[in-house]
């Protein structure tokens, strides 16, 4: 490609002394040139009188030291981490850092070019970078990219069981959002997100939160444009514990390791199915008043007796109501949606599991036949699956049933891509 676009990685920093140098080097094995990269090295300042936090403030030290020691002509370091450069106040954490990074980025870079956020621990596919560049000139249209993912296997079995039993909650979770046709069906992870500087200035930058910046930021940009869900080049997120975010794959893994699930549930495929009948039912909403399984959710949500009404008052005609009706039953909304309805349903998360496979995709059960749009990779057996205890099931059959929703995921990823270039 002749004077490709510039690419910016972003990557905030916080106790990544160990991680970080391993992240560096698989960057310096791409072609580099047109590569810039930016690091936030962070920390709230009052960790530096805390005792619970001096390894940190260590940490970080020695992050700054090995950074500044590279001198590397395309390395931006950011330092919120050094005495007197810490966060202070409410505004800290990763959603912080993230947004400084890409402000930054923002304000030395050209329309064209591209940010690639990463997280310290992250590794990819060889090329990666280059496959995002080709990915954005051949989907011109896309204002963003949520990057497939892939959590290598550890050998640590307490700790891949805990990962597997997370990576299949937010595939059985984004498989569902394909399945009934939502458009917030991307997985949001900081270390998989690319976006062009002209989309990420037309959205009007990331928002920044202590977690869950990432999900915030893909549904802002999700409003205002397609999402690029498919690439030929995996990440690889780091599989280890980690305290350093409120919630996300971290904190996931230190209490699902203990037994404790609650927040991230296997939702039963029935509530999705409410949801695929009220958004069915955005084209009829615009003219008639028809009670919906979301109505009476929205109505308490926005306390509004009919939260269509004002999409009505002020839509040009369908199409503009239609699209008003997914901005405001938005990914947050759904989620929301999922969370109070299934608290007053009965049935455990591998029940839930159980079901959705034989009700949704039977074929892809051993004995099945593969045949239309999915082609099975691996076989899961019934009776394994009637068996199925994520506390006790070996993490093979864990680790099958994960490589099968990624199977599923990959097509409906891949089949939305094509379908973006008619």
């Amino acid at each position: 490609m002749h004077n490709p676009k510039t690419i910016h990685i972003a990557i905030p920093a916080m106790n990544e002394a160990d991680w970080l140098p391993v992240t560096l080097r698989h960057i310096r094995e791409e072609d580099t040139r047109n590569v810039r990269i930016w690091i936030c090295v962070n920390q709230p300042e009052t960790y530096r009188n805390d005792p619970d936090k001096s390894s940190v403030c260590e940490n970080n030290q020695k992050t700054l030291d090995f950074l500044n020691g590279l001198k590397a002509d395309n390395l931006h370091v950011l330092d919120r981490s050094s005495h007197g450069n810490g966060w202070t106040g409410k505004r800290h954490g990763v959603g912080q850092a993230r947004k400084v990074l890409m402000d930054a980025i923002n304000k030395n870079s050209g329309a064209d070019d591209l940010i690639v956020s990463m997280d310290a621990d992250t590794t990819f596919d060889p090329g990666y970078l280059a496959s995002i560049r080709e990915c954005f000139a051949h989907h011109e249209k896309a204002i963003a990219l949520s990057n497939p993912y892939y959590h290598k296997l550890s050998g640590d079995n307490r700790l891949d069981r805990a990962m597997l039993r997370y990576e299949i909650y937010m595939r059985h979770y984004a498989v569902n959002m394909w399945r009934i046709g939502s458009p917030y069906n991307f997985t949001a992870l900081g270390s998989a997100i690319a976006v062009p500087i002209r989309a990420y200035r037309k959205a009007g930058g990331i928002t920044a939160k202590k977690s869950g910046e990432d999900f915030y930021f893909l549904q802002k940009l999700r409003k205002t444009g397609w999402i690029c869900n498919y690439n030929t080049h995996n990440v690889y997120p780091g599989t280890r514990y980690s305290d350093r975010v409120f919630f996300g794959t971290g904190p996931a893994l230190i209490k699902g390791s203990q037994g404790d699930w609650k927040s991230y549930p296997i939702y039963s495929h029935k509530l999705f199915n409410r949801i695929k009948e009220t958004i069915d039912c955005f084209p009829k909403l615009y003219r008639e008043k028809p009670d919906t399984p979301m109505s009476s959710f929205l109505a308490a949500q926005f306390r509004e007796k009919d939260p269509f009404e004002p999409l009505r008052q002020n839509a040009s005609g369908r199409e503009h109501f239609v699209h008003a009706c997914h901005e405001k039953v938005d990914g947050l909304r759904t989620l929301q949606f999922l969370k109070t309805e299934s608290a007053k349903l009965a049935g455990s998360d591998e029940q839930n599991l159980k079901d959705f496979f034989k009700t949704c995709y039977p074929r892809m059960l051993a004995g099945a036949e593969s045949e239309g749009q999915f082609q099975k990779a691996s076989n899961l057996q019934e009776s394994d699956l009637n068996k199925l205890d994520f506390q006790n099931s070996p993490v093979p059959l864990l680790d099958t049933i994960r490589n099968i929703l990624r199977d599923i995921e990959q097509d409906y990823q891949k089949k939305d891509a094509y379908e973006s270039l008619r």
